[in-house]
C-alpha cells in the first residue's frame, strides 16, 4: 500500500467507527423502542455466555491439566462477580488467575 492508501484506510476506518458509535444516539434521540431496550438488557449476558463456551470448546479433560486452570478461572470469575457485581473486575481477576495457573503451575 502506498502512503496515500494507508492514510485513506485509517481515515475511512476512523470515520466508520465514529459513525457507528454516534448513529444510535441520533436515531434514538427521543428514546429507544422497547425491543432495543430489551436487547440492551439481554445481549451482554448472552455474549458473555457465548464467549465462555467458545473459550472452553478446545479443552481436553482427558489430557494435560484436565481442564483445571479453565475451571478455576471460571470459578474465580463467577465468585468475584457475585461478590463485587463488577463485570470488568471479575473478568480481569479470572483471566489473571487462569494465566498464572497456566504459566506457573501447569
Amino acid at each position: 500500500m502506498t502512503t496515500l492508501q494507508q492514510i485513506a484506510t485509517v481515515l475511512i476506518a476512523g470515520a466508520a467507527t465514529v459513525l457507528t458509535r454516534f448513529l444510535p444516539f441520533f436515531a434514538f434521540r427521543h428514546g429507544a423502542p422497547r425491543f432495543i431496550r430489551y436487547l440492551g438488557d439481554v445481549l451482554p449476558g448472552a455474549i458473555f455466555g457465548m464467549l465462555v463456551i467458545y473459550c472452553l470448546k478446545d479443552v481436553d479433560v482427558l489430557a494435560g491439566s484436565h481442564g483445571a486452570p479453565e475451571a478455576i478461572g471460571i470459578l474465580v470469575t463467577g465468585g468475584i462477580y457475585l461478590w463485587r457485581r463488577d463485570m470488568l473486575w471479575a473478568i480481569l481477576t479470572g483471566t489473571a488467575s487462569y494465566m498464572l495457573l497456566v504459566n506457573l503451575v501447569w
